[in-house]
């Protein structure tokens, strides 16, 4: 979009609808005209059950339900109801968190949590306080889309660093060098890495790539401020609860001019999608920053969205507070997982067995299939009757929202789409 009619552009790219949500529909249109069977929709990153309905935990369900009307009209608190807090941070951080298990292992840090409007929230308020107009924000090249509009939306830029080696490894090098490079120019650097379960390719890092980039960060300047956001928002789906959190322990030995900040998704982890429930987590080194933190995100919740969703917030509260409904929960969300990594393993079965090539995969909503033309390849399969989300280098597809059959039958036809492309 070069121009408006009345509207200020402000040097965005402004699209006439959002990508994901706009080929959503036109396979919804297709399901209208020529039913169910003949259409995949693995197009928006919802848990479907294999009839493509939506699957809400229904110990969540029967909880929203119990609500009194003051528990879910009233006002809450700008930064969040404190019995909220204390449950994000709880669930944010597993048994890392104070009180926890190895909560002794995060003592040395400063912890406060912020309540957003789901896992968006955290990223915008990140990039607006960490952050300065002009500055360029860090992602991987396979990244979520929203991240560079967030970024445009600020007056920011976002640069982007290889992913993956050819080998399929955590490019560290890549990233190496481009925080040297960014870091040469600007004063402040927000990195942020999608971790456990990353979207749109399903790689989870593992300790080895968080101990590179502790390394990295250690090469900086400690004039130069870094903040680096883990956005987990699918770390509940990527697999053992506790086992996919055993980052947190190296993100609290980071350098004193790093802030870590977890951000984390209620709306993914609880199923409350359209709640639009999350957290800011900082593990701060000192009650200062820590504070501060507080301080600005709070300001910049209230000249955004000025109270977070009240209802979600009692909900999640009343879930951490009943011991007997949190193991249901955490049971039920577990036939969830387990599910999810079933389909997984049987796309990455079948891609396997057809030569259909993947971007490394780990666990998650998504995977995502490498494409010369993705726009052309995309296209072609919509003929076809499945819909795939196409990306700068490839296609994301949505694993959560088909059924574990369709996982198997549908690399195949993506690999018989590319080679009648001439892929």
């Amino acid at each position: 979009m070069s121009g408006s009619i009345f509207a200020a552009v402000n040097g965005r790219k402004i699209p006439k609808e959002d990508k994901v949500f706009g080929i959503s529909t036109m396979a919804q249109e297709m399901i209208r005209e020529k039913g169910k069977d003949a259409v995949v929709n693995a197009t928006i990153g919802t848990l479907m059950d294999d009839d493509g309905k939506l699957i809400v935990l229904s110990s969540v369900d029967k909880t929203f339900r119990s609500l009194k009307p003051q528990e879910y009209a009233a006002y809450a608190s700008i930064g969040g109801l404190p019995a909220f807090k204390k449950a994000a941070i709880q669930a944010a951080l597993g048994n890392y968190a104070p009180g926890g298990p190895q909560g002794d292992v995060l003592a040395g840090r400063h912890i406060r949590a912020v309540a957003t409007m789901g896992g968006t929230g955290g990223i915008r308020h990140t990039v607006a306080n960490y952050s300065q107009p002009g500055d360029a924000i860090l992602v991987g090249d396979w990244r979520w889309g929203p991240y560079g509009q967030i970024a445009g939306e600020l007056g920011r830029t976002l640069e982007t660093f290889s992913l993956f080696t050819e080998d399929g490894k955590f490019n560290v090098k890549a990233l190496a060098a481009t925080v040297r490079d960014i870091l040469s120019r600007q004063e402040r650097l927000v990195l942020i890495l999608n971790t456990p379960a990353h979207n749109p390719t399903g790689y989870s890092m593992t300790d080895d790539d968080f101990r590179a980039l502790k390394a990295i960060f250690e090469e900086v300047e400690l004039s130069k401020k870094i903040a680096l956001l883990i956005d987990s928002a699918y770390i509940d789906f990527a697999g053992d609860e506790h086992e996919v959190r055993s980052f947190l322990p190296i993100l609290a030995e980071m350098p004193v001019n790093v802030l870590p900040i977890v951000g984390y998704s209620m709306s993914k982890t609880f199923t409350i999608y359209g709640m639009r429930c999350g957290a800011m987590i900082c593990l701060a080194q000192s009650e200062e920053i820590a504070d501060e933190f507080s301080q600005f995100c709070e300001f910049s919740c209230r000249a955004t969205w000025s109270n977070p969703n009240r209802s979600a917030q009692e909900l999640i509260a009343k879930i951490f507070a009943d011991p007997e409904l949190l193991a249901a929960v955490s049971a039920e969300r577990k036939e969830l997982r387990d599910m999810l990594l079933r389909r997984g393993r049987a796309f990455e079965a079948a891609a396997k067995e057809c030569g259909l090539a993947m971007v490394p995969f780990s666990a998650g909503f998504f995977c995502s299939i490498p494409s010369k033309d993705p726009e052309a390849l995309a296209a072609k399969l919509r003929e076809e009757g499945v819909f795939l989300i196409p990306l700068a280098m490839g296609v994301r597809v949505s694993i959560a929202s088909i059924s574990e059959t369709a996982c198997r039958a549908l690399p195949a036809r993506i690999k018989a789409a590319m080679t009648a492309l001439g892929e």
